[in-house]
This record gives structure tokens, C-alpha cells and sequence, in this order.
């Protein structure tokens, strides 16, 4: 699953693999390869994002949301 953030920097290495550190919106920081990393707006999302804005949640994040829907239905 791809994760959506906002490029904060670009490192250059010549004769490797260029680094993007990018930010979500909960404010985590990351980075990847410039291979990884596509653009899909300016300012804003060019196209719609599923619920959660693209946002990786921890196991024990997800563990906890799915408890609490379950509850909830119950």
C-alpha cells in the first residue's frame, strides 16, 4: 500500500539513487527513492484519496480501529 505525503526535500547523489523525504498529514516524515515517489497535484490533490488521506497507521493503529468499529456494530 503507497503512503501520501508532501515533498519537504530533495537530496541529489550523484552516481546513486536521489532520496525524497516527504510529510503526511498527521505530520510523520519519510523518505524514499525518486524512483518511488509520482506527483499527483500542486497545492492540492489532483485526484481523489481514499479515506485516511493516505495516511500508514501503525499494527497497533489499525488493531485499535478495527476493535473500535466492531464494538460499535455490536
Amino acid at each position: 500500500m503507497g503512503r501520501v505525503g508532501v515533498i519537504t526535500n530533495r537530496e541529489r547523489h550523484d552516481g546513486g539513487f536521489n532520496i525524497v523525504h516527504l510529510k503526511d498529514a498527521i505530520d510523520n516524515t519519510f523518505a524514499t527513492r525518486e524512483a518511488n515517489v509520482f506527483v499527483i497535484g500542486h497545492e492540492k490533490p489532483w485526484v481523489s484519496l481514499p479515506k485516511g488521506k493516505g495516511v500508514k497507521l501503525t499494527i497497533s493503529e489499525e488493531r485499535d480501529r478495527k476493535r473500535a468499529t466492531t464494538l460499535a456494530a455490536h
